[in-house]
């Protein structure tokens, strides 16, 4: 019998190498902005901060534990969050995830409830959030049917600092111009709705199972459902993950939550996490049992908590 390698037991912070994703509606400001990338591929769409996928797995960068895959260390098992960095040169397909019960009957993968935070955004920008008020299933159905859907959406003008929730079942796009930070379920079903003629394979039938016409207020309940209190520092506080925007000031004392994972994905500026360089850009992992850490620098970061 093939004996298992044994799981490292990770006991502090690891800086992690991004996973770099080029796809048609990419641009070049991870690479040029945010350093991403080894050079060799100027289009960057994505890079996947956090994840231990198959069809992506970090490695850490630098330090004791340089070159290991995030799967070698324990409790990384079915990790359920993926954090992204999404670059939309041009804009991506409206499209809609399914709930984790559709999903796993129809494509052996987690459902997808996301989050966005606008990293930077063009004037002008906008993104599809939703459908609008009154719309059905049903009158969304004919729209696409009729070649009318964009009188069936409901677009939203974007600026820096914009956070947007949306659940499982929520239409949506990303419009051209847009930097975005997203926190989601570790899941790469997608059911796109229209592409913009690029040629790649629509999921009509699959989308119209899942799409639900949510409210402001059904997206806001789902969006705090686990918040005791809800501060301008939380962004999101679901049944997946909590996300909170923090800011470090010259040197001080952070404590972390020592039940959860936690990672910090920085947005600006520079300084140090614990034993960790980060500049704009650097995704930190920082392990279960951590009680507390140093902030040294100036420098802003979304930290959120894997649930």
């Amino acid at each position: 019998m093939e004996n298992k390698k044994e799981k490292i037991t990770l006991d502090r912070e690891i800086l992690l190498e991004s996973v770099c994703k080029d796809i048609v509606w990419g641009g070049e400001r991870l690479s040029r902005e945010f350093g991403k990338g080894d050079g060799n591929i100027k289009r960057i769409a994505e890079t996947w901060e956090l994840t231990a996928r198959h069809d992506g797995m970090n490695r850490v960068l630098g330090g004791e534990y340089s070159g290991t895959e995030l799967c070698e260390f324990e409790g990384i098992e079915n990790f359920p969050l993926l954090v992204k960095l999404i670059d939309a040169k041009e804009s991506l397909s409206l499209q809609v995830h399914p709930d984790d019960e559709y999903a796993l009957k129809n494509g052996n993968d987690l459902g997808k409830t996301e989050m966005w935070y606008i990293v930077d955004a063009l004037p002008g920008a906008q993104l599809v959030y939703g459908l609008k008020n009154g719309v059905t299933v049903d009158s969304f159905a004919e729209a696409i049917s009729k070649d009318c859907i964009s009188d069936t959406l409901n677009y939203v003008d974007v600026k820096k600092g914009d956070v947007f929730f949306i659940p499982a079942g929520c239409v949506h796009a990303i419009g051209a111009g847009i930097l975005i930070a997203e926190i989601q379920q570790s899941s790469n079903i997608t059911y796109r709705v229209y592409d913009f003629g690029r040629g790649r394979e629509l999921h009509i039938k699959n989308a119209l199972d899942v799409i639900r016409p949510y409210t402001g207020d059904e997206i806001d309940a789902i969006r705090y459902e686990c918040a005791d209190d809800v501060s301008e520092d939380i962004l999101a506080d679901c049944r997946f993950f909590r996300v909170e925007k923090k800011l470090s000031r010259d040197c001080r004392e952070i404590v972390w939550d020592e039940e959860r994972f936690m990672h910090a994905l920085v947005l600006s500026g520079s300084g140090r996490i614990g034993r960790i360089d980060v500049k704009a850009g650097s995704s930190v992992l920082i392990p279960k049992g951590t009680e507390k850490s140093s902030l040294c620098g100036d420098f802003e970061f979304l930290l959120t908590l894997v649930k």
